[in-house]
C-alpha cells in the first residue's frame, strides 16, 4: 500500500471565508518557478511508492497549460496511482485542459461549487453564475470524467433552507460521484468576518446551521449518496481514496507552500510565504515552518479524533494495531460521559459517533485529543 501525496498549489488572492491556507497566491507570481519547486521537492522528499495524489489548494486550474506540465512530471516520478484528483475552479474547467488532465491519467475531478444560488455566491465573492458551475459539471463530463465531486457550503450568509435545498437539488441532477458538504466558517481577517464585525452580514442561527445539515444528510442518502465523513458524501465505491488516508491518520506527503504533511512520523509544515518557499528550496532545505514528531500517545490521540469523523467510527482490534493502545482503556472516561448522553454508539468490536452528535462533532472529539 502507498502513501498519499498532496500537492497545494495557493491560490486565493485574498483571504477568504472558507479557505484554510493563507499564502501568497499564484496570481502574480512565477508559475513556472513554482512548478519547478514543486518538482524538485517531490525529488527531495518522497521515499515511498504512491497510491494517491491530490492537486489542491483552492483551484490549481489557475495555472492552465503549466498544470499539464506539472501533471506529467509528478507522473513521471509516481507513475499512475490508482487515484489522482485535481481541483477545479467553474470558470476554469475547460475542455482541452481536463482532456489533457485525464491522458496523464487523473481520473478525478473536484469542482468547487460551494452554491448554485447568485445571490450566495456573491455574498462567498465568487465570480461565477449557477449556469457556468452547470456548464462546467458537463464540461467535465465530455471531457470523460466519471468521478466527480461537487463541493457544497451551507449556513451562508442570507442562505435560507429553502435555497439550500434547491442547491443539494441542483447537485443531485448533476449526478456526481462525490459531494461535500461543509458548514461555513468564519476566519479572523477574513473579508466575511470583517462584514460580520461591522454587521454588513449576520452569522446564520446555530439551529438553522444544524436543520441545514440534516437536510444534506436526508436529501443525499435519498439520492443514493452514502455519508462516509461528518462532511462527505458518496456513491457506492467512489469514496475518496486519498482523503481517507487523512482520517485513517496513515501516512500523506505535503508539497508545496503552506502544505502539511504526515511522513515518516514527522508532521510538518511548510512555509506559507511563497518566497520563504522558494529560497529554502532554491538552497537545498526543506521548505519546514513548522516540525513535530508526536509521541506515542499523541499518535493514539490524532487517530481516535480523526478516526472518528469516519461514519462507521474507530474498530477497536484495527486501532490497537496501529497505535499500540486500548481505545476502552485510554478514553474511559469520555466514552462513559458521551455513551450516556447517546451521542456514541458503542459495539462489541468498535465505537461511532451517533447521528445526533454529527452536528457537535468538534466539541465531543476534543475529549479525546488528550488524556
Amino acid at each position: 500500500m502507498g502513501i498519499g501525496l498532496y500537492i497545494h498549489i495557493p491560490f486565493c488572492t485574498k483571504k477568504c471565508g472558507y479557505c484554510n491556507f493563507y499564502s501568497v497566491p499564484v496570481q502574480g507570481q512565477d508559475v513556472p518557478k513554482l512548478c519547478s519547486c514543486l518538482i524538485t521537492e517531490i525529488q527531495r522528499r518522497l521515499e515511498d511508492p504512491v497510491d494517491t495524489i491530490y492537486i489542491g489548494g483552492g483551484s490549481p486550474s489557475c495555472l492552465g497549460e503549466n498544470l499539464i506540465d506539472l501533471t506529467g512530471r509528478i507522473i513521471e516520478i509516481t507513475g499512475t496511482p490508482e487515484e489522482f484528483t485535481v481541483e477545479v475552479n467553474p470558470t476554469q474547467a475547460d475542455r482541452e485542459l481536463l482532456e489533457n488532465l485525464i491522458m496523464l491519467g487523473v481520473n478525478r475531478i473536484s469542482i468547487g461549487v460551494q452554491s448554485f444560488n447568485p445571490a450566495e455566491l456573491k455574498v462567498l465573492e465568487r465570480n461565477v453564475t449557477p449556469e457556468q458551475i452547470s456548464e462546467s459539471i458537463k464540461i467535465a463530463k465530455k471531457a470523460g470524467f466519471d468521478n466527480i465531486s461537487l463541493d457544497l457550503i451551507f449556513a451562508i450568509p442570507g442562505q435560507t433552507i429553502d435555497s439550500w435545498e434547491e442547491t443539494l437539488k441542483a447537485a443531485i441532477e448533476a449526478n456526481p460521484t462525490h459531494i461535500s458538504a461543509y458548514s461555513l466558517s468564519f476566519e479572523e481577517g477574513t473579508p466575511l468576518m470583517n462584514q460580520l464585525n461591522e454587521g454588513k452580514i449576520r452569522q446564520t442561527d446555530e439551529n438553522i446551521d444544524r436543520l441545514m445539515y440534516d437536510t444534506a444528510i436526508d436529501k443525499l442518502a435519498e439520492a443514493g449518496f452514502e455519508q462516509y465523513e461528518i462532511s462527505n458524501f458518496a456513491k457506492s465505491e467512489f469514496q475518496c481514496q486519498h482523503n481517507l488516508k487523512y482520517w485513517n491518520n496513515t501516512e500523506y506527503l505535503g508539497i508545496g507552500p503552506a502544505a502539511g504533511s504526515f511522513y515518516k512520523n514527522h508532521r510538518t509544515l511548510n512555509f506559507a510565504d511563497m518566497t520563504k518557499y522558494f529560497i529554502a528550496i532554491e538552497s537545498e532545505h526543506n521548505p519546514f515552518d513548522e516540525i513535530h514528531i508526536p509521541n506515542e500517545m499523541e499518535l493514539a490521540c490524532e487517530t481516535a479524533v480523526l478516526g472518528l469523523r469516519k461514519i462507521k467510527g474507530i474498530n477497536f482490534a484495527r486501532f490497537n494495531e496501529q497505535t499500540g493502545c486500548n481505545f476502552l482503556e485510554m478514553f474511559a472516561v469520555p466514552v462513559k460521559n458521551y455513551t450516556e448522553q447517546k451521542l456514541l454508539i458503542l459495539g462489541n468490536d468498535g465505537i461511532r459517533l451517533a447521528r445526533v452528535a454529527l452536528p457537535i462533532a468538534d466539541s465531543i472529539l476534543s475529549d479525546f485529543s488528550y488524556v
